[in-house]
């Protein structure tokens, strides 16, 4: 019988017990996406590297109104973009946001990701026991940051929050199409503002550069205000989750601030996952472990699966800030590398630099049993994160 996604998890940190089976069965494995369609599943740790910078795969399809799908999501769903010109588009699309993303413009922003962090649990040791760790940190520490990365307005953030949360559904695809609609009429709005009042950010900065047309600047400012809140809000909540559920790796990094780079990378490497992973659709037929995937099928790259293989992480599913090799492929790998790898690992460093030595007695205000991951939504998340100290 063909596996169908999602694959059941028995806990919120756990890798999902079917997903190990097929593991332990094989690197590619047939299976149906969650809308029932035919895919196939890697789950091996070198395939998956291997294949997420493989020219012969894709995010496009030649026919796309006939190509399997992997949820509802308008988002990545389905196919994106243009079959023909997919690799020029995404070369030209690096180019424009790579520059504003540089190691050293990062470490020019960090003073400013600080000074955020420190702000949010100012007010939360002033609120005082119990609290939601969620809403108080994980949700508003990465949506201020992209804010003023972008040139984005913070009191926007109830509206543009509710469009991001849309264009994700997973299950809808009429609500996604009109969330993903609704945030890309904002940021032609943003871009129509920049042009008369430009300031010091992104948004303004490709106003300035040379034939971009504002479609495509609103285009590229909104994945990113997607990308750059959506997926640092979970990492938080769910990193923030794996400690507290690990008390002696919550000492061991107040005691030694050397283990906070670790104490990130095992963060983005652990939570289990069980959606399936990454799309991407065969542009010729291909051999993968003596299995031939067609043109035009559907690949689900599943970086979560490869994140916990047992040949390449020694007891991986134990959290262990003192690895060092091999590195995890949460941001991808290769000519599609996360463009806001580095962004998402300094907010992360500078959160839990302090948040630990702040609250050094911080525990979970609820059994674990009773936390909630957002089913609805291509990046899942917690719903809150109840804590004491």
């Amino acid at each position: 019988m063909t596996v169908r996604l999602p694959f059941d998890q028995p806990g919120l940190l756990d890798v999902p017990p079917l997903l190990r089976t097929l593991q332990k069965q094989g690197t590619v494995h047939r299976i149906r996406t969650r809308v029932g369609d035919d895919a196939w599943l890697v789950t091996d740790y070198q395939q998956v590297r291997r294949l997420l910078d493989d020219p012969r795969l894709g995010r496009s399809h030649p026919d796309p109104d006939r190509a399997a799908r992997s949820g509802e999501s308008a988002l990545f769903g389905g196919p994106q973009g243009n079959y023909e010109s997919e690799k020029s588009d995404h070369t030209r699309m690096r180019s424009l946001l790579q520059p504003h993303f540089t190691p050293r413009r990062m470490k020019a922003f960090r003073p400013g990701v600080e000074r955020l962090t420190e702000q949010l649990l100012d007010a939360l040791e002033s609120q005082g026991p119990p609290a939601d760790l969620a809403t108080a940190l994980a949700l508003p520490l990465p949506i201020l940051v992209i804010c003023e990365l972008l040139g984005v307005p913070y009191e926007d953030r109830t509206l543009f929050r509710a469009w991001t949360q849309a264009a994700a559904d997973i299950l809808d695809r009429s609500r996604s199409e009109q969330g993903l609609g609704d945030l890309f009429a904002y940021g032609q709005e943003l871009v129509t503002r920049k042009r008369r009042h430009p300031g010091d950010d992104i948004i303004s900065a490709l106003c300035a550069t040379e034939d971009v047309p504002d479609d495509e600047i609103a285009m590229l400012s909104m994945a990113l205000l997607f990308a750059g809140h959506e997926t640092t809000v979970v990492q938080i909540g769910l990193g923030a989750l794996l400690l507290l559920t690990h008390p002696e790796q919550w000492q061991a990094a107040g005691k030694d601030p050397a283990l906070l780079p670790g104490v990130v990378e095992e963060i983005l490497r652990m939570p289990g996952k069980s959606g399936g992973g990454i799309p991407r659709y065969a542009r010729t037929d291909i051999e993968i472990a003596d299995v031939t995937i067609e043109a035009g099928d559907l690949v689900m790259l599943d970086t979560g699966a490869a994140n916990h293989d047992p040949s390449a992480f020694t007891d991986p599913d134990n959290f262990d800030a003192t690895r060092t090799t091999p590195a995890h492929l949460t941001f991808g790998h290769g000519a599609r590398y996360c463009i806001g790898a580095p962004l998402a690992r300094m907010e992360l460093h500078a959160v839990f630099a302090r948040l630990i030595p702040r609250f050094p007695r911080m525990r979970l205000a609820v059994d674990i049993e009773e936390l909630r991951v957002r089913a609805d939504t291509l990046t899942g998340g917690l719903e809150s994160l109840p804590v004491t100290w």
